[in-house]
């Protein structure tokens, strides 16, 4: 069966960068959740400047657990999740794309940015009209975190070389579902070029 027929949207005049679990845990690919990842911290990394040089908003998220029943089904089907561990160095931004002064660091248990983090709050408070979504997984918390951004009523657009996936036929299939249905899957260099046209 055919894609539905979709519209393009266009970014916003303030799009907010959304970097998903860009952590150690998942950019060391000798780590159990880890996968090759240095072309994503790159594309991550040049998306994280253009947005500082244009003072738009920049925010990552983390996976972590502090208690033992925090997510305790998806922590008992996927045991892998056990070494997020608060304070553990797992759980940190890569230093390649550490945060600067004001770009927050969202804590979450599950897939999604949003569920149960004060991540549309703070969008809200820097007047965000539209999102790029980058990091890992495409499969699991970057596709979640898009559906979310789309059900809060965000433009969504990734850059298809700032995201990726342990397995790559997974990361297709959810680039094209997502472009199908829920956002832009776009080019680094087309959404740099957008960013540079925003404000």
């Amino acid at each position: 069966m055919a894609d539905l027929a979709r519209q393009s949207q266009a970014l916003g005049a303030r799009p907010a960068l959304v970097l998903i679990d860009m952590i150690n845990a998942f950019t060391d690919e000798h780590g159990p959740l880890g996968s090759p990842s240095d072309a994503v911290v790159d594309a991550c990394g040049q998306l994280q400047r253009a947005f500082r040089r244009k003072g738009l908003p920049v925010c990552f998220t983390s996976v972590v657990y502090d208690q033992s029943n925090q997510a305790k089904v998806f922590r008992a089907r996927l045991p892998a999740l056990n070494i997020l561990k608060s304070g553990s160095a797992a759980v940190d931004v890569d230093k390649r794309l550490r945060p600067v002064d004001g770009e927050p660091v969202f804590e979450k248990h599950y897939a999604s940015a949003f569920f149960g983090t004060g991540l549309l709050a703070w969008l809200k408070s820097q007047n965000a009209d539209s999102l790029v979504i980058v990091g890992l997984t495409t499969s699991g918390c970057v596709r979640a975190s898009v559906v979310d951004g789309l059900q809060h009523g965000y433009v969504v657009w990734v850059p298809e070389e700032a995201v990726g996936d342990r397995n790559a036929a997974a990361h297709a299939a959810n680039l094209h579902d997502m472009h199908a249905k829920y956002a832009e899957v776009v080019s680094l260099s087309d959404t740099l070029a957008a960013v540079g046209d925003a404000l």
